[in-house]
């Protein structure tokens, strides 16, 4: 048992010391959160926990060496880079009309569950240090955690998207709170604002892929 609440714990930690990072996933969150209120940031963390436990299970069958490999990381930074540059100049280019929609609540209920979770299964993915990290620090705690079995690997894993959830959910309420009072101009600044941000992460992404290629 003791074994089982270290690993918990220690994912707990670790998980969130990254979600403390500024990334995609953030930024993407801030926006949905001002666009469709707070349930969009735990869902985007749905979308992001279906892509985890996936690549999980696909580390586990060996793909860890293989995300490491110099080229692969290259073509990840790549294909991230343009994902995020292409959503991120979308999120700019659409800001005032999302603004709109959210300030006169006119979002489809079933775009308001499936946008996040869609949402946060592309901002992982265009990620390429996402990939890496379970490839590595990942792959590491996934052999720690097999020595005690399925529940082993459960609790490292329910304590990894546990900090994600709880970190995210936090940013949501804030975001959220803050919401009601933001005027129409704000709105449509601060959505812009997520998306220029994601246009350069994701540039940065695509300069450090096409580099390595080179």
């Amino acid at each position: 048992m003791n074994g089982l609440l270290f690993l918990f714990g220690s994912a707990f930690v670790v998980a969130l010391s990254g979600a403390l990072m500024p990334g995609p996933v953030l930024t993407a969150t801030i926006s949905e959160v001002l666009k469709r209120g707070f349930r969009a940031g735990p869902l985007i963390i749905v979308g992001h926990a279906i892509l985890e436990i996936t690549l999980l299970v696909l580390v586990i069958a060996g793909l860890g060496p293989w995300i490491v490999r110099e080229d692969v990381k290259s073509w990840l930074g790549v294909g991230g880079g343009v994902l995020l540059i292409a959503m991120g100049a979308q999120m700019a280019w659409t800001a005032q009309v999302a603004a709109d929609d959210a300030l006169q609540r006119k979002a489809d209920p079933r775009s308001a569950v499936r946008g996040p979770v869609l949402t946060g299964i592309l901002m992982s993915l265009s990620n390429p240090y996402w990939a890496l990290w379970w490839a590595t620090i990942g792959l590491n705690y996934v052999a720690l955690a097999l020595k005690s079995g399925f529940l082993g690997l459960a609790s490292f894993y329910s304590g990894h998207i546990m900090a994600d959830l709880a970190w995210y959910s936090a940013v949501s309420a804030a975001v959220a709170s803050g919401r009601k009072l933001c005027p129409r101009a704000a709105y449509i600044v601060l959505i812009m604002a997520c998306g220029l941000a994601l246009v350069a992460l994701g540039a940065y992404f695509l300069s450090d892929g096409l580099g390595r290629l080179v």
